[in-house]
């Protein structure tokens, strides 16, 4: 059975992580697939958002360790691409390394720890279930986070929670997730994956050119001075304005008023 599916839904593209005998913890192989996935979505016109969901109660638990040995013959090899700056480098994880073109929405359930945890701060927005965690459960048994985990997790949360996570290893459950920020939003057992579709659907919803223009600046001013951010904002932006003056004119003729968003 292929460890990664991707269902599409509309303009929804749904990549579903199914290793039910180990927690989704992602290996080699599954790593590639789920590269492959998300490139594809990101290359696919008719795909407008994605949701990263995992199969049978957990979202992932990280890297499968009983596949360390593959790994480091991967390494090895050079079979891996371990290069930042390459044009689409493969994470250990997966597509931890890659900056998509448009928003991707994690369904988080059960665990989603060490590099589980990193793939859904990969993600745009996570919704998680009541009963579902993080944490940074590989500190026990001394494996880093090279999927983005000490730069994701800072800039999401700050640096003083942050800390506390990445040194001690705790599990942190959905009430401290959505209070510190980690998650967006919390709703009952079971029910992440239909939330986390209907957020995909009311983005696919929007006009596309601003809100992929918007989400690249956010997702790129972090280490830039000011004024470049604000002209790297512009720039982004910039062709989005014949969209954004039909949109006045939908304004003035009453259409989205009061917030309304359909």
């Amino acid at each position: 059975m292929n460890s990664v599916r991707i269902e599409k839904n509309g303009p929804v593209t749904v990549v579903v992580l199914d290793r039910r005998e180990v927690r989704n913890a992602v290996d080699h192989a599954t790593a590639r697939r789920l590269h492959e996935a998300f490139v594809a979505f990101d290359a696919d016109d008719t795909a407008s958002v994605a949701v990263f969901h995992g199969e049978h109660g957990h979202f992932c638990a990280g890297w499968d360790l009983q596949a360390g040995a593959q790994l480091d013959a991967a390494v090895t090899t050079g079979e891996f691409d371990f290069e930042p700056q390459h044009p689409r480098p493969v994470g250990p994880m997966g597509p931890s390394r890659l900056l998509l073109s448009k928003p991707v929405v994690a369904s988080v359930a059960g665990a989603a720890v060490a590099g589980g945890m990193e793939l859904a701060l990969w993600c745009d927005m996570r919704v998680m279930e009541d009963d579902a965690y993080f944490g940074v459960y590989c500190r026990r048994f001394g494996v880093p986070l090279i999927d983005g985990g000490t730069v994701r997790l800072p800039r999401l949360v700050g640096m003083g929670h942050a800390m506390d996570l990445i040194l001690t290893g705790r599990r942190v459950d959905s009430a401290e997730a959505l209070r510190i920020g980690l998650c967006n939003r919390v709703v009952p057992h079971g029910q992440a994956l239909p939330a986390a579709l209907a957020i995909a659907q009311q983005l696919a919803a929007f006009p596309q050119g601003a809100m992929r223009a918007d989400r690249l600046s956010a997702h790129r001013q972090w280490d830039l001075p000011l004024a470049q951010a604000l002209h790297q904002e512009w720039q982004d932006g910039k062709p989005c304005i014949p969209e954004a003056l039909e949109g006045a004119v939908r304004f003035v003729a009453g259409e989205g008023r009061h917030g309304r968003i359909d």
